[in-house]
Formats: C-alpha cells, structure tokens, sequence
C-alpha cells in the first residue's frame, strides 16, 4: 500500500509538458528590453522629484511664466534707450512736454523729430510718468528689484536658518531648550516696526556708511529691511529644519555613522541634511514670494528703496495720487505683483507635492 502512495505522489509531482505554451521560451524582443531597463533604472530623490514636477501642469506652467519673465527684464534695457531715472531727451534736450503720456503715445516735440528727419523713435509703451520718465522701463527695473530682493531675502533666510535649526536640532537638551527660546522671542517681534525703528535710527549710519557704494542706490530704507529678514525671517525655516533632523537623528544609518567615529559636521553634511531636502526646497521656494509681497507692501508704505530706483509697491505707491486720471500707472506694476506672487507660490505648491515624501 505504502508503494502505491509512493508512485502516486511522483505522478502527481510530474510536470504536465503538453500546458507548456512554446512562444514562453522565445527570446525577449528589444522593446520588451528596453522596458525592462526603464524599469530597473536606478534614480536619485531629486531626479525622481523633477520626474514628479515635470507632470505638473501648473508648476511648468509657473516655470515658463517667470523664465518669460525674467527673460523680458534682462533683454529688454538692452534694446529700449530711455533711462529709468532720466526725463525723455529729444536731440539732448530734456523734454518738457513728454509728461503723463498715455501708452505708445509721442509728445509733440519727438513729434516733430521724427517729422523733420524720418527718423521713428522708440515708442513708449506703457506712456510716462509724471517727470517726463518712461515707464516701461520703469517697470523692468522695479521688477528687477522685486525678484532681486526676493531671491536675496530666500537665500539669506536659507543660510541662518538652516545653520540654527541644525545645531539646535542635532544637539538637543540644554542647546535645543535655550535656542528655541530665543526663537520664540523672535517671533513675538513685530517686523514692521523693526522696519521702521531701524529706518529712523540706522538712518544716518546706514547713509554715511553706503555713501558712494554700489548700495547706495537701494537707500536706507531697503537696507533696514534686509537686515529684519535677516534677524526675523529664518525662524520658520529653523524650526522646520530642527524638526526634520529631531526625527533623523535617532536613525539606525546615523547611529552607524557615530559608532565609527564619524564627526558631528560631516553627519550633519552627508547624512542628514541630504534627507531635510524636501523640507529645503519647499520652504525656499515658498520663501521668495513672502519677501516679493513684504517689499511691496513695505514699499508701498514708502519704506522701499531710495529715489530715482524704484520697485513695483513704489511704482504702485507712486500711482495712487494720479488713480482716477492714469489708472494703468497703478494697474501694470499690481499686476505684475500678481502674477510673479501667483506664478512662484504655484511652484512652492508643485515643488512641495513633488518632493514631500509624505504626499508621494
């Protein structure tokens, strides 16, 4: 009986050859190899985040808005001949009458210029201002300065943040309790009046020590509010960071990393600052609006930057006296404010759903 069983059991372990199917044994076309390849390709974080970004629509579309942009505000001094801070000459004469003029209008003696030599001048496209200025070129430049001092106050709100939310972070206890301490007395600091207190008092340093420099030009003003983003903008950026590396830091690839003997800052460097990147990318990215919006407002306000330079709040501030007789003075350099805000909070948004490992 035992050796029926026997030969049972090896019957029913014999493969049945006839299921076979033949065409499971041909070889693999290129196609299916070259799936195979996609499919095995290694990637990094920040490659698979582009992969992310790029099915986007909203955030390319933001991408393509500001790279326009920025192309505009670049190219377009190169080609347009009229000074931002100079009245509109004719022949080397300043011209009186090129005041308020509405857009692609002439006044009457580049009129006349253009009537005696044939020659066509450049037209104004967004009109001029009030003192005979062009404002297209205006516009360019208060644009520049509207990026500029964004992307400034992201990077320096970046460099201290990230530095303090590290140590405070990774070092713990005592360190931790006090840093966070004096963070929290930064937050109940209100920024515009430290704008402001430091307008009227840093004014005559700030004046005697620019003088005759390259900042010069920006003014007292816009010094005072670069140097509150620098004392009171990177509190949210170290807190983030501190919380990333609080839940970093007790992993099993740092502790490794500390029982070979591996030192604090290169830990910080290759370990775990790598893994904070989200967080790094989002909350920059997000950093650059916030400061376009404050320097508007701020500029609005009359604290922004120094005559004759100009961004889009002092262009804005400059066109409310005027609102009801040349509403697009104060139309153009909003909506410009609008769009760059809209466009650069769009990326933060695709940026932060690309690269949140939590979302994915």
């Amino acid at each position: 009986m035992s050796n029926e069983l026997k030969k049972k059991q090896i019957l029913s372990s014999q493969v049945d050859l006839s299921k076979f199917n033949s065409k499971n044994f041909e070889k693999a076309t290129d196609d299916e190899k070259a799936q195979q390849e996609v499919m095995g390709e290694s990637t990094t974080f920040f490659r698979d985040g582009m992969r992310r970004l790029k099915k986007n629509p909203l955030a390319m579309g933001s991408i393509v808005v500001l790279v326009l942009l920025i192309a505009i505000i670049i190219i377009a001094p190169i080609f347009v001949p009229y000074s931002y801070a100079d009245m509109i000459t004719v022949n080397g004469v300043r011209d009186k009458g090129a005041t308020n003029l509405g857009m692609f209008e002439y006044s009457d003696a580049e009129m006349k210029y253009m009537e005696s030599t044939g020659e066509s001048l450049f037209p104004h496209i967004f009109g001029t201002d009030s003192l005979g200025r062009d404002y297209f070129i205006r516009v360019i430049y208060g644009t520049r300065v509207s990026l500029s001092v964004g992307v400034v106050a992201a990077i320096m709100v970046l460099i201290i943040g990230l530095i303090y939310g590290s140590v405070s972070g990774y070092f713990g206890g005592k360190v931790d309790m006090i840093m966070m301490r004096i963070v929290d007395i930064i937050y109940s600091l209100p920024d515009m009046l430290i704008i402001i207190l430091l307008s009227v008092v840093l004014k005559e340093v700030l004046v005697s020590k620019i003088k005759g420099t390259a900042l010069a030009a920006l003014g007292p003003n816009m010094i005072s509010m670069f140097l509150v983003f620098g004392l009171l903008y990177w509190v949210t950026m170290a807190r983030l960071i501190r919380g990333q590396i609080l839940t970093i830091k007790n992993s099993e690839y740092v502790l490794a990393a500390r029982c070979i003997g591996t030192k604090d800052g290169r830990i910080l460097r290759r370990h775990i600052l790598p893994n904070c990147l989200s967080v790094i990318i989002i909350t920059t990215a997000l950093q650059v609006p916030s400061a376009i919006f404050t320097e508007s407002y701020l500029s609005f306000l009359g604290l922004g930057v120094s005559d004759p330079l100009t961004s889009l709040g002092s262009l804005a501030n400059d066109a409310r006296g005027a609102m009801q007789s040349y509403p697009s003075r104060l139309v153009i350099p909003a909506l410009i404010i609008c769009v760059i805000v809209l466009a650069l909070n769009l990326l933060g948004d695709g940026l932060r759903d690309a690269f949140d490992s939590k979302l994915n």
